[in-house]
């Protein structure tokens, strides 16, 4: 796949796509598109890699999934320390901020907790199926289906749930977090190596417990409207 693909060089990407593919058409937006979110991600983290990101625009999600190692079918991945796997097709495009978010913030650290690690991802995409992450997760607390932090913060637990709840949550935790505290304290609670409990109360002075009871009636404030409300419905029938 790999030997086989085309290739376009820009200032920090190096984008390798098939002939005659959707990617190939649509590569020059492509490459804007990422630069964008590449210099976006940088401001924020205050930090810049020394390496090109590699993008390895791939037709189907069952070709990334055979890249990935386990034929489960994927729209994408980062394969660190600078490769990303994204489907790109009519129906599917997945560009933008998330797996170039990861690559980057990598550098700085990579908790052991995949609520942070994922949440810092959703941070920068700022919507799950375009909706905005704080309106899905006030939907998801009217709906009985909003599962607590202190839960979250466990990887088994974290993982016995759609992505399309937790994913969310998790984008919108870190939004409230930096936006509360500022993204100074973020970035130092993000380097600890201690656990994401101890990190929390090193850092903010709070534990999980607490946290989560700020962030929960935060959120509460958000206050959805019926046309909202009926899409969200649909997304999650």
């Amino acid at each position: 796949m790999v030997m086989s693909m085309k290739q376009l060089e820009t200032n920090n990407y190096i984008f390798n796509y098939n002939e005659n593919s959707c990617a190939e058409k649509d590569i020059d937006q492509i490459s804007r598109i990422q630069e964008a979110c590449f210099e976006y991600i940088c401001n924020i983290l205050k930090m810049k890699p020394n390496f090109k990101i590699e993008y390895y625009l791939c037709e189907t999600a069952q070709e990334v999934g055979k890249v990935y190692g386990d034929n489960e079918a994927c729209n994408g991945f980062c394969d660190l320390p600078n490769k990303i796997y994204a489907v790109y097709n009519e129906n599917v495009k997945c560009i933008g901020f998330h797996e170039d978010a990861h690559i980057i913030s990598y550098l700085i650290n990579r908790p052991s907790s995949v609520f942070i690690r994922e949440g810092l991802a959703m941070y920068f995409d700022k919507v799950w199926w375009g909706i905005d992450n704080n309106h899905i997760t006030s939907y998801l607390i009217s709906n009985n289906r909003y599962i607590d932090i202190c839960k979250l913060m466990n990887d088994d637990e974290f993982y016995e749930y759609d992505c399309s709840i937790t994913y969310p949550i998790a984008g919108s935790f870190t939004e409230w977090l930096i936006s509360s505290f500022g993204i100074d304290k973020y970035l130092e609670f993000y380097k600890q190596q201690t656990s994401i409990h101890e990190a929390f109360k090193n850092i903010y002075d709070l534990d999980v417990r607490e946290l989560s009871i700020k962030y929960y009636n935060y959120i509460n404030l958000f206050k959805l409207n019926k046309e909202l409300i009926e899409v969200i419905n649909k997304m999650y029938k």
